[in-house]
């Protein structure tokens, strides 16, 4: 498993799927994903950019993984968004459900984030929402990143300020 994080508005959706293609590999985007299978007031409050509760998430993500052969390689974008989640992850590396390839960690200033994610047109990158979730990210990234580097996880810093094209070679380049 390939795991794509970074800021909002990095590049992680755009970035995990050339990977994913470049490699024949399946990209499992939770926000797709979510958006496709969460309804009623949680849809609302996600909408708003808050995240989903933990159980809820990792409920939806067993779900998503059950999908695919996660024994084989794949790109995961999107989760995960919090330690708990990252913990729960982990715990699936440690007993052999899933093999953690190398985190992709994306990173740009705040500003080009905001540029980014107010150009793309979906109904949860209002205002109110793009800055709660970076709020989020800058509260939780980092701890995150710990986790997996503690777990020998492989960490690839990627400058995501680059042409689309050019962060994939870099990915591609650090990866292989």
């Amino acid at each position: 498993m390939i795991i794509m994080m970074g800021m909002p508005g990095s590049g992680k959706s755009l970035q995990g799927k050339m990977l994913a293609d470049r490699l024949g590999l399946p990209w499992l985007s939770t926000g797709e994903f979510l958006r496709m299978l969460v309804t009623g007031p949680q849809r609302q409050n996600m909408l708003q950019g808050e995240l989903l509760k933990d159980s809820e998430i990792i409920n939806q993500m067993q779900r998503i993984l059950g999908l695919i052969d996660s024994g084989q390689e794949f790109v995961l974008d999107g989760f995960p968004r919090t330690s708990e989640q990252a913990e729960w992850l982990l715990s699936q590396v440690k007993h052999g459900q899933l093999k953690a390839t190398a985190v992709i960690h994306i990173t740009l200033m705040p500003e080009i984030a905001r540029s980014r994610l107010s150009s793309r047109g979906r109904v949860d990158d209002n205002n109110s929402a793009v800055e709660e979730r970076l709020i989020i990210y800058e509260n939780t990234e980092l701890s995150i990143i710990n986790s997996f580097k503690e777990a020998s996880v492989k960490i690839i810093e990627i400058n995501g300020e680059l042409a689309p094209e050019e962060v994939h070679q870099e990915i591609y380049r650090q990866l292989t």
